[in-house]
This record gives C-alpha cells, sequence and structure tokens, in this order.
C-alpha cells in the first residue's frame, strides 16, 4: 500500500471511490464526490491523498482550510475520507489520515477538526472541545487536534465547496 498525493488521473478514481464509499452510509449526504470536485476547482485542496494498491486507488483522505474567528495560524478540515467499500476495515483509512496530518505537522499547522465518529478519530488524537463549534453538528462528533499553539475557540467555517 502506498499513500502520494492525487495526480490529474487520479480524478475520475477518487470520484468512484468516494461515492462508493459514502453510498450506503447513513449520515452521507451524498454529495462528497462533489465536494472534492469543487475543493479541487477552488484550488483549495491543501492535501489530497491516495491509498494506491498495485496501481488501483482503494481510498482518498482530503485536507481543505477552515477558518473561524479569532484563529490563530493555520487550521484546516479533514475530510471527506472515503475507502473503497471492498477493502474498508483493513486500516486504509488510518493510513491516510495518519499521513495526512504528518503533513499538516511539516506544514506548520495549527490544527485540524473533523466531523467524525469520536471513537474512531480521538485515535489520531482529535478531541471534542465545546468552545469549538461547527453549526449545529452535536459537540462529541466535531473536534479538534491542536498541533501547535493556544486552545482554538469559535465557529469553524468549512470552504463554500462543502455546501454542494
Amino acid at each position: 500500500m502506498k499513500i502520494r498525493a492525487e495526480r490529474a488521473a487520479d480524478v475520475a478514481a477518487i470520484s468512484t471511490t468516494t461515492t462508493a464509499a459514502f453510498k450506503t452510509a447513513p449520515y452521507s449526504s451524498g454529495t462528497e464526490a462533489r465536494i472534492i470536485e469543487n475543493l479541487r476547482a477552488a484550488q483549495a485542496l491543501t492535501l489530497s491523498l491516495v491509498a494506491v494498491d498495485q496501481d488501483d486507488i482503494v481510498g482518498h483522505a482530503a485536507f481543505s482550510p477552515v477558518s473561524f474567528p479569532g484563529a490563530k495560524g493555520d487550521w484546516y478540515g479533514l475530510g471527506p475520507v472515503s475507502v473503497r467499500p471492498d477493502r474498508q476495515s483493513r486500516g486504509i483509512g488510518k493510513l491516510l489520515i495518519a499521513a495526512g496530518l504528518d503533513q499538516l505537522r511539516s506544514l506548520g499547522a495549527t490544527g485540524c477538526v473533523v466531523l467524525g465518529d469520536p471513537d474512531y478519530y480521538g485515535r489520531f488524537g482529535f478531541e471534542s472541545d465545546p468552545d469549538l463549534t461547527y453549526g449545529g453538528a452535536p459537540s462529541p462528533y466535531f473536534q479538534r487536534l491542536i498541533f501547535a499553539g493556544p486552545l482554538a475557540k469559535g465557529d469553524v467555517t468549512f470552504h463554500a465547496a462543502f455546501g454542494a
């Protein structure tokens, strides 16, 4: 398994993988592939990583800038993260997320936020913080990971592409 940055030739496979990964998810909006496409078109994909196994793309993770009042430093949002359904529960998502977080740290990022399962994302150090919110999302599901700097406070805004 190799984790690398997306290439132009990967775009269709990323869309197919993302659509398939979220097709039966009860929390899916059905727009995850379009979100990635819109982030790409807006040049707002800070990191777009793919998991490749024998030349097949089997997973993808997107990281894009987020903002909130009084933000200190550069903050990013994780997501969407997708793994092909026939390859789920094999650690591919974990590899993608860990690689992305390592790259954000090397870029000097202040932190990263994610909306998702606290048990899953807690493995990476994400924590819920009632002082950092995202719309009406339940607090335990909106989490942050601080790489450097002070605690963050405020209501986070993701890129407009998330309104897809």
